[in-house]
């Protein structure tokens, strides 16, 4: 980075310094605790005759604890893809209108969980609902681990609730598909051969209507005939814009295909979450009415105010999943 020819190449300059920012990332936390861990051992030897050196390492042993969480954490991260952005998908399921209003609020969390990490939210697709919410959409959120972090969330969700549209006050359950993939970058190869085995189809975005409707058809629908893989991007006015997003998307789909192969229990999950209803898998419930909870299928955890997660404070569960699966990868 120091050479004078560095910057004359900004692609690549910015490739390089990207790679560095990662890699700081990973060594970065290492460097500390082991700057903390000396630091530790010369209070030790205060602490038996100094109060104040006592109260300081006490301090310090709890910061090291957190860290050194944080660090296995990011151990349990470390597939290529991990480190990736992400692509998150939510398509209603079983449930009428609640099923589309949960959606959107599903939508809303994902949305708020990346607001509240400063990474960067793009609208991808959208489809709303008949009534109210949405049928599908895909949001793109870019930051380093995205995919890392949200990778277990892929599943079926249920919400349990007096519905808002029932006049008569009932509860009702609906149930929203999250599917996650990896925003791939220029480091994974994905062969698909387009012309034989992709078929393009264009049609007109959706919008408010007015002086903003899409007058083209500019939208791109995207079929893989062999896997039968659909992705569509309608986000831009621009065809050619949307057909390059489109292509990323479907190479991010069929990565993770392969990659499931490689986890059974992924694999199955994947097939099961074709039905978003009663009978297929769900990996997280949220309930409420009457009770107020939401509880993770998996790992067991669970947290007594569903507000919160709704709002996008979604740590608890995804560190829970994370950890989780490092221990079934054990087993």
């Amino acid at each position: 980075m120091t050479a004078p020819d560095f910057w004359d190449h900004q692609e690549s300059a910015q490739k390089t310094v990207a790679d560095m920012q990662r890699l700081n990332g990973i060594v970065g936390p290492m460097n500390g605790l082991v700057a903390a861990s000396d630091d530790m051992q010369v209070l030790m030897e205060f602490a038996e005759e100094d109060p104040a050196s006592a109260q300081e390492l006490k301090s310090l042993t709890e910061k090291v604890e957190a860290d050194i969480d944080r660090v296995e954490l990011q151990a349990t991260m470390s597939q290529p893809e991990d480190i990736c952005a992400a692509y998150v998908q939510v398509q209603a399921g079983e449930g009428g209108t609640d099923s589309a209003d949960w959606a959107e609020m599903l939508l809303r969390m994902y949305a708020r969980w990346a607001e509240r990490n400063d990474f960067k939210i793009e609208e991808i697709d959208i489809s709303p609902g008949e009534e109210a919410g949405i049928r599908n959409a895909t949001i793109a959120i870019r930051g380093d681990y995205v995919f890392g972090y949200l990778k277990g969330e892929t599943g079926n969700h249920r919400l349990i609730r007096i519905s808002p549209f029932d006049s008569a006050g009932r509860r009702h359950t609906a149930f929203a598909a999250v599917d996650i993939s990896p925003e791939l970058d220029d480091h994974f190869e994905v062969e698909i051969n387009w012309d034989a085995d992709v078929r393009e189809d264009t049609f007109r975005a959706s919008g408010a209507g007015g002086q903003h409707i899409n007058k083209t058809d500019s939208a791109i629908r995207l079929t893989h005939g062999p896997s039968g893989v659909v992705v569509q991007c309608q986000n831009e006015r621009s065809q050619h814009k949307n057909r390059a997003t489109a292509r990323k998307m479907l190479q991010a789909k069929l990565y993770q295909l392969e990659m499931e192969k490689r986890d059974a229990e992924l694999a199955a999950k994947r097939g099961s979450k074709s039905k978003i209803g009663f009978g297929g898998q769900t990996v997280r419930n949220y309930v409420l009415h009457p009770d107020q909870y939401v509880k993770d299928a998996r790992t067991g955890t669970k947290v007594g105010n569903p507000q919160p997660i709704l709002d996008g404070d979604l740590d608890v569960f995804l560190e829970a999943y994370l950890r989780w699966s490092l221990s079934e990868q054990s087993k």
